[in-house]
């Protein structure tokens, strides 16, 4: 908590067989707080988010179990707070995960009103867990169903999940192509040089405490509809109850010859993600692709490679996802660390020499001297499979599904990247993100649904990508991209120019969606007003009274402005 804290003191009476296991402090005046009013708190040398929401007081965890951030610089509404750096959200009373990319819940702790002042107990023996794993069963004997979970990724991990914390008793049968546990996939293009088991989402130990069935290196070939089962690259034919389908995609290749040189890179497993650091190294690198994972990548070289070349088919960066406008903020942001941008241009053509990248031709005529190439130039669906079967695929092989992520096939469900789904804050419009927390919330809808607790999908969209330690961050609809809507304006708070910005897309006088640099927690304030189901006007957005976003602080807080000129990454 910044700001004069007031003095510690011990709960009057308290039972002293507790004492050697709980501390009890006062931190503040029951005054200091008003109704949708939280602060950071000291009790014993451990921080505590302490919120009032209709009168009643409530402690719990004040770091983000996602990455640590700081949730008493988030937003809170109702019985929720909303983490500022990615959107998770947790209930203040419980401390219980409503909304991902988070996956683990806060610790709660106790609170008393006494003579007029808040004290807050903490058990000791907790005192450093910064994480609470959901309460979860486990397999019950005798119960013959079977849920099949194919793919190793988000969705699937908090499928399992969501299914022990229903209380399934059932097999589950996690079936992943990697070679590893479930990981976050997000940390690769950020952290190259990452060592595997410092990304694993879960250990084995929780699958086996939790009867959580992994298979690895193991990919399905096809699929029986009728039948109910899956066949695997091995020849193995597995039974299904009920089967989620999550296999994701892959990346693109480049169809231009020369393809099958030496040091040409394609990031989609930890180990692309240590050769690519390893062989960038003092060297040429040039980079194909725009998308966020490029940009990232392109980021990250910075200071390690010798040289950074950028290749285009757009005209800007992210301008068929975010726009012309951060896209120009993009480019000049790598550019002024030395990144070469040829846009609205081609690869053609890759040259080598003893079997190694050399250069790189452009249908410009252009001739880049490469060491290391890398291509990020898209995706596609690993679907292959179904073509065979009788699910319902888009035209792109995606899969289409309803707002309980059901195929056309009832026991059947899709999620994460390969899933076209229904946006509900877009009107139902059909749609394809590719990102980890929608991917994660795919699997907590389609748990639910087998379990027959009718749930729809109402996420919010929010995702974020990381440049020169900045971080953008998004929250929305989808304004642009072959799912896109489009949208006829932006308007701007902040400056592009300063980096330092919140944009917000327009279309029929309201807000869609929005996207920022350096001004938290500004998207998870309207990542919260879309949850809520409430539409922010033009005349919201155009006002320079930015009430509208205005997180509640307590006096004795450090106060966070929102205003277009002063606030702080």
């Amino acid at each position: 908590m910044s700001g004069n804290k007031t003095p510690r003191e011990k709960l009057p009476d308290s039972d002293p067989e507790d004492s050697s296991e709980e501390l009890t402090e006062v931190v503040c005046l029951e005054s200091d707080l008003k109704d949708g009013q939280m602060m950071e708190v000291d009790v014993g040398n451990h921080s505590v988010l302490l919120t009032r929401s209709e009168g009643r007081y409530s402690a719990i965890g004040h770091q983000c179990t996602h990455y640590g951030a700081p949730l008493s610089k988030g937003f809170i509404s109702g019985n929720t707070v909303r983490c500022p750096w990615h959107g998770a959200c947790f209930n203040i009373h419980t401390g219980d995960l409503e909304e991902f990319p988070g996956m683990d819940c806060l610790p709660c702790h106790k609170v008393k009103i006494q003579n007029k002042k808040v004290y807050v107990t903490i058990n000791k023996k907790t005192l450093r867990q910064e994480k609470r794993v959901k309460s979860m069963g486990a397999l019950v004997p005798g119960v013959n169903h079977t849920v099949l979970l194919l793919g190793g990724g988000a969705a699937s991990l908090i499928c399992a999940e969501t299914l022990r914390q229903e209380h399934f008793g059932g097999r589950i049968i996690m079936v992943t192509r990697d070679e590893l546990l479930p990981y976050d996939k997000t940390r690769l293009s950020k952290v190259m040089n990452v060592q595997s088991d410092s990304i694993l989402l879960r250990k084995m130990e929780f699958y086996h405490q939790y009867d959580i069935e992994v298979w690895l290196r193991k990919e399905a070939v096809s699929l029986d509809t009728d039948k109910k089962t899956v066949t695997f690259d091995d020849g193995l034919v597995q039974s299904y109850d009920q089967l989620l389908i999550s296999t994701g995609c892959r990346a693109k290749s480049l169809a231009v010859p020369g393809m099958k040189l030496d040091n040409i890179k394609m990031l989609e497993t930890p180990e692309d993600a240590r050769q690519i650091h390893a062989a960038c190294l003092g060297h040429n690198v040039v980079l194909v692709g725009t998308s966020f994972v490029g940009m990232e990548v392109a980021s990250y070289l910075i200071n390690k490679a010798s040289s950074i070349t950028v290749v285009g088919s757009s005209e800007l960066p992210y301008q068929n996802t975010l726009g012309r406008e951060v896209g120009k903020v993009t480019m000049i942001m790598l550019s002024e660390k030395n990144v070469k941008f040829y846009m609205n241009d081609n690869v053609t053509e890759i040259k080598g020499v003893d079997g190694k990248v050399k250069e790189v031709v452009l249908k410009s005529g252009k001739v880049i001297p490469a060491d290391v190439l890398i291509v990020g130039i898209g995706i596609k669906a690993n679907s292959e499979f179904l073509l065979s079967s009788k699910i319902r695929l888009d035209p792109k092989n995606f899969v289409t599904v309803d707002k309980n992520m059901r195929t056309n096939i009832p026991s059947v469900y899709c999620g994460g990247d390969l899933a076209t789904f229904p946006l509900a804050m877009a009107k139902n419009r059909m749609v394809n993100i590719g990102h980890w927390q929608m991917a994660q919330a795919h699997g907590r809808i389609a748990a639910l649904n087998m379990l027959d607790k009718p749930t729809e999908l109402n996420s919010v969209p929010f995702y974020w990508t990381v440049l020169l330690g900045k971080t953008i961050r998004y929250a929305g609809r989808q304004v642009l991209s072959c799912y896109g809507e489009g949208y006829t304006d932006i308007v701007i708070k902040g400056k592009f120019e300063d980096k330092k910005f919140l944009a917000l897309y327009m279309k029929n006088d309201e807000v869609i969606a929005a996207v920022s640099l350096n001004y938290d927690p500004a998207v998870s304030a309207v990542a919260e007003r879309f949850a809520a189901g409430k539409v922010i006007t033009r005349e919201e957005a155009e006002s320079d009274d930015l009430s509208w976003l205005q997180v509640p602080r307590s006096t004795l807080s450090a106060p966070l402005p929102l205003n277009t000129s002063s606030l702080q990454c």
